[in-house]
């Protein structure tokens, strides 16, 4: 696919029957690990359909389990997959190439301009029928050099015209310039506008002549039929549109199909004049009189004038009126033609003579006007197919417009479908940040990259200083409630040298806190900013100034829990008695050593005085310490109550007052 691609261009995949993603994940590692080394300017996108919503839902989301260790290899898992606590998830660089939508692959339209088709393990499970009709689809989705990947127990069947092997091990077929046309296919059915059928206006009958208009038509029809010429009215293609007169003389309706046609009509000596005077009519748009033409019917001989007038009536073309009139009629007898004299026979044969010649020439320039007429006809009609195959060219692009617009609606829905479903799970992760970050204690606040306040927590509004308003602005523009030189120093430090930072700081109301700088990192493992948080040490650093006191008295002391295990010692303790802190701290103090604190003196006190008073001065008790002699102390002890941690301790100090005795 590569080897027609130039920078700026991008790769299309369409994976029909995705189910839950691992194939176009799959797809998507290996175009970008191609793009990556081979055509670095190239960009890819990848569409995933499928019929089942729960399957595209969990191919959205992008989770798997610890078994595709099984399948993936560590290289990849590291750079393609974000390790969590249930599996693998995805990484934002793959997920941003695939877009998935809800379709069915038999009624809905497919997209379109496509390089690859990956339908694999789909075919299989359906009929032949929906085979035959889906993959002309895949054909017609595919550009002239695109590839169809199919699964191992499938192929293109019967359909060797559209597609061609190109490599069989993997299935992958190359798309065939082949005529297919889709119009027939219910995917691609144009659904043609109804025609739109003229209203009929109702009729109405006309209104009854008046008396008077009626008696001068009856008048004029008289007149007419009297003295006026006989004759008919004719539209350009020399129909006729209404007899006028007594025409039985000039028109005979010969034996077959009734016809209008005024040459079909005409009695034979009549139609070379008559055609002669037309042509001149129509062509020089002026009145026409031919000359008188002998015309013989029954025994009978007439001289026949006929009157063409070219008539305008509001339109582009003209009608014509043809006129018949006989000029000084006579008739015809057989005995007057024997009886005639041979001066007579020249004078007609010279007549027929003329009339021969005048026919002749007529006839030549009938031809010449046939000819003319021809080649204009022959020139019309190729432009007339001209035009039809423009027509049907200009018919078949609108056809593929149209197709194609509806795989770019198909598209731009799949894409709207994709939207609106990352905006729900952005809201909803927003929502979860939102919730987790309002009922967290621990002060948080998060910055960009510049060093711009992006987000905090209540309780860190109120140790920074902080409003709603300030999101957005410089750290440095901030007074905090701590006690800290240069608060956007050691963040600028973090931000350049990419080390953790942990120091402790102290507020203006004297609470110890531990600040912890670190990296602001995106899903795709992109620095993006800083995040600080501040933990709470008020309580260590109290235990730590305690521990100092302890350890500066010089009588031994012991610290106990509400169970007598020994909890902490100075060194003094371990000084006195002989022992060492491994041996001490922990253990029951009763049970320390070979049980030499088992003193029936010390048990009284602890367990029967102590918890009905809180404090005990100068307890008296004398023992037997194994190394060390007989001893008389003095013991000072005392209960105490913890704020936080459930239990009470007892604190213990003994003084050691054999010698006073």
């Amino acid at each position: 696919m590569l080897k027609h691609k130039k920078n700026g261009d991008s790769i299309r995949v369409w994976v029909p029957g995705c189910s839950t993603g691992e194939e176009v994940y799959s797809i998507g590692i290996c175009l970008l690990e191609t793009l990556a080394d081979q055509a670095p300017g190239l960009q890819c996108q990848i569409f995933a359909t499928d019929i089942s919503e729960p399957a595209i839902e969990k191919a959205r989301a992008g989770f798997y389990g610890e078994n595709i260790k099984e399948d993936v290899s560590t290289e990849r898992l590291r750079r393609f997959f974000v390790r969590t606590a249930e599996g693998y998830r995805i990484s934002k660089m793959v997920r941003d190439v695939c877009i998935f939508a809800r379709q069915d692959l038999t009624k809905d339209p497919p997209f379109s301009r496509l390089d690859l088709i990956s339908c694999r393990n789909v075919l299989i499970y359906m009929g032949s029928d929906l085979q035959k009709r889906i993959i002309p689809i895949f054909h017609y989705a595919l550009k002239p050099n695109g590839y169809l990947m199919l699964g191992s127990a499938e192929s293109t069947g019967s359909f060797a015209n559209l597609f061609a092997l190109a490599d069989q091990k993997g299935k992958i077929y190359s798309k065939k310039m082949a005529g297919l046309d889709l119009r027939g296919d219910p995917a691609f059915a144009l659904k043609a506008a109804p025609p739109k059928l003229l209203p009929w206006k109702e009729s109405r009958d006309p209104e009854p002549p008046s008396p008077e208009v009626e008696l001068f038509r009856e008048a004029d029809k008289i007149t007419l039929s009297r003295y006026a010429p006989a004759g008919v009215l004719l539209n350009d293609a020399l129909e006729v549109l209404q007899f006028r007169g007594h025409t039985g003389p000039f028109l005979e309706h010969g034996p077959g199909k009734p016809t209008v046609s005024l040459l079909k009509l005409v009695r034979e000596g009549l139609v070379f004049e008559l055609k002669a005077a037309v042509a001149k009519a129509v062509k020089e748009h002026v009145p026409v009189r031919s000359a008188p033409v002998e015309l013989r019917s029954d025994g009978h001989s007439r001289q026949v004038v006929i009157d063409v007038v070219p008539i305008k009536a509001g339109g582009e073309k003209p009608y014509l009126l043809v006129l018949f009139q006989e000029s000084q009629p006579s008739v015809l007898r057989e005995a007057k033609t024997a009886r005639m004299t041979s001066r007579e026979e020249s004078k007609l044969v010279a007549q027929l003579r003329r009339e021969l010649n005048a026919l002749r020439e007529e006839l030549q320039s009938m031809i010449e006007e046939q000819e003319a007429a021809q080649e204009e006809f022959k020139s019309a009609n190729e432009e007339i197919l001209s035009s039809n195959e423009e027509l049907q060219s200009t018919n078949e692009e609108l056809e593929t417009a149209k197709e194609e617009l509806q795989s770019a609606n198909e598209e731009l829905t799949t894409l709207n479908e994709e939207l609106l479903t990352r905006n729900t799970e952005l809201g909803q992760i927003n929502s979860d940040i939102t919730n987790l970050l309002s009922s967290t204690s621990i002060p948080i606040l998060m910055l960009s990259q510049d060093l711009k306040i992006r987000r905090f927590t209540p309780t860190a509004a109120a140790l920074l200083n902080l409003i709603p308003g300030d999101i957005g602005r410089p750290i440095s523009n901030i007074n905090p409630n701590i006690n800290l030189a240069s608060l956007e120093k050691s963040v600028s430090l973090v931000v350049d040298t990419m080390t953790l930072s942990d120091q402790e700081v102290r507020s203006k109301d004297g609470k110890w806190f531990s600040m912890r700088i670190r990296p602001y990192r995106t899903v795709d493992n992109r620095i993006d900013g800083v995040t600080l948080t501040f933990h709470d040490i008020e309580a260590l650093k109290r235990g730590q100034e305690a521990e100092a006191v302890v350890e500066t008295i010089r009588e031994p002391l012991i610290i106990l829990d509400a169970e007598f295990r020994i909890k902490s010692a100075n060194r003094s303790f371990f000084r006195v008695f002989a022992t060492t802190e491994e041996e001490t701290i922990n253990r029951p103090l009763f049970e320390l050593g070979n049980g030499q604190w088992n003193i029936p003196a010390l048990k009284t006190l602890l367990e029967e005085i102590l918890p009905k008073r809180t404090t005990v001065e100068d307890y008296r008790v004398e023992h037997e310490f194994p190394g060390i002699g007989r001893r008389v102390m003095m013991l000072n002890a005392r209960r105490v109550k913890r704020d936080h941690t459930p239990g009470d301790i007892i604190l213990v100090a003994i003084e050691d007052v054999t010698g006073k005795k």
